[in-house]
């Protein structure tokens, strides 16, 4: 692979003296590149990824050294049991579905499913999108064939097209630069909504109270009609709902291509250490976490919170390795563990798990991803998940926790806010008949708004059940 020569950026602050980085530190960042790598596509020009990489390493930062410290102390308030991840959105964001109104009721659906959260954890949620920078995604093949035409897969957008043809399917290294103009566009409108008055809690909460009155979510009416009584309280007492319109919001994305990754990473002038900003929180997938591989490698170079995926063949020595690897000062708000086990299998394989680390001196946190264990193909083709697998991935998340004694802190759920048809049951009914009125998705099925509210009314009902006994 063709080694960028452009030069290292530093973040300046300039209230700050500028620290710079040690060159070891540098070289450091580049260690990769003699490892092992998965899930690379192959760029058909090793000249024309170095100039896409080059030319985003002297783009702005889409994110800031700040921002992701304060995530940082925010994640560790989630590990220590006061606060709550949800984290949602695409499985694979697409540059055409990039428009103002599919980013707002992404963010809307996130903000209600919030709103409800918070209220049954008596806790703050922190609220994460899979949003601006989801772009690429792993495969289990490297080729896809139709009626005898073997293509490569498609790999998400800023690697190349989904139409069927050579000429979409050819990796296109100037993806990668389009790939960073829609992430910054789409954050700019990220920000203008959760800063601007449209997070504002009464507003979002009148959106939850819709949904509570539609007859088949007549069971979430009563905390519906609480959380209003509790917003009335405040005020009667004249709470300040100035700063209820504002929320944070953070982005995050699968650490998957290395060519977009590297060059977005920039040294903190602060402290001279290199945070990746193409993102506030960056994770590292089932496929890709190989404890001798470049991507756990370059990801323990940088100051981000990290997450890593844990899938049911997850052994506890590797859990304890990971934490050696991406945690070695043992630093709460670092590392975050996101469980994908399966309905079937959590609660033979998390208990397990827990307990190694809780005898350990680490202190992660713990979220459940209960899509990606679950899928599965219907027999005409579509690939889709069960809402109530989805369900008991989640109790059985929450069981283990109960009974290892530690902290079921956050979810982290694939989701859409339009009315797609992707994934089976829910209270909509959705079956196998249905799949085909409105199946967008071109990797995974993800919940829909109406299935996501419903799956925030439930793990609220577990979150208030568990502050009861706590």
């Amino acid at each position: 692979m063709k080694r960028s020569t452009v030069k290292e950026c530093t973040v300046v602050d300039p209230s700050e003296p500028v620290v710079l980085a040690d060159p070891a530190v540098i070289d450091g960042l580049d260690y990769w590149r003699t490892l092992p790598i998965a899930q690379q596509p192959s760029w058909p020009s090793a000249d024309a990824v170095a100039e896409a990489s080059a030319e985003l390493a002297t783009l702005p930062p889409l994110v800031f050294a700040g921002e992701v410290d304060i995530l940082r102390t925010r994640l560790a308030s989630a590990a220590r049991g006061e606060a709550f991840l949800l984290q949602g959105g695409d499985c694979a964001e697409t540059f055409v579905a990039a428009t103002a109104n599919q980013i707002r009721d992404r963010v809307k659906t996130i903000l209600q499913m919030a709103v409800v959260l918070t209220y049954g954890a008596s806790m703050p949620v922190i609220k994460m999108g899979r949003m601006a920078g989801q772009f690429a995604k792993p495969r289990s093949s490297d080729t896809e064939t139709r009626g005898g035409v073997t293509l490569p897969a498609y790999r998400g957008d800023i690697v190349n097209g989904y139409d069927f043809t050579p000429e979409s399917r050819m990796a296109d290294p100037s993806r990668l630069v389009r790939g960073y103009h829609t992430a910054a566009s789409t954050l700019n409108l990220i920000r203008a909504f959760t800063q601007g008055g449209f997070a504002d809690l009464r507003q979002v909460h009148s959106w939850n109270q819709g949904f509570a009155r539609n007859p088949a979510n007549v069971r979430y009416e009563h905390m519906a009609r609480e959380i209003d009584r509790a917003i009335k309280f405040m005020m009667a007492c004249g709470a300040d709902f100035e700063a209820l319109k504002r929320t944070e919001f953070y982005i995050s994305h699968e650490a998957l291509l290395m060519d977009y990754e590297r060059p977005l990473t920039r040294i903190d002038s602060r402290t001279g250490t290199p945070y990746g900003t193409s993102a506030h929180f960056l994770w590292v997938g089932e496929r890709t976490r190989q404890q001798d591989g470049a991507h756990l490698d370059f990801l323990s170079r940088v100051r981000n919170p990290l997450g890593v995926k844990l899938g049911p063949s997850t052994t506890p020595q590797q859990v304890l390795d990971l934490i050696d690897k991406l945690d070695p000062e043992r630093e709460p708000g670092r590392l975050t563990f996101i469980t994908r086990m399966g309905a079937g299998r959590i609660r033979d394989v998390l208990p397990e798990l827990l307990e190694t680390v809780k005898a350990s001196d680490a202190t992660p946190l713990w979220v459940s991803d209960p899509m990606h264990g679950n899928g599965l193909t219907t027999p005409n083709g579509y690939k889709t998940r069960r809402f109530d697998d989805v369900v008991d991935e989640v109790k059985g998340f929450f069981e283990a926790h109960r009974s290892a004694g530690t902290h079921p802190g956050g979810i982290h759920i694939e989701l859409t806010g339009d009315d797609v048809t992707e994934c089976l049951g829910g209270s909509e009914q959705i079956d196998e008949a249905t799949l085909a009125t409105r199946y967008e998705s071109l990797c995974d099925p993800r919940l829909n708004h109406m299935q996501s509210l419903e799956l925030a009314f439930l793990v609220a009902e577990e979150l208030g059940a568990r502050s009861l006994t706590a």
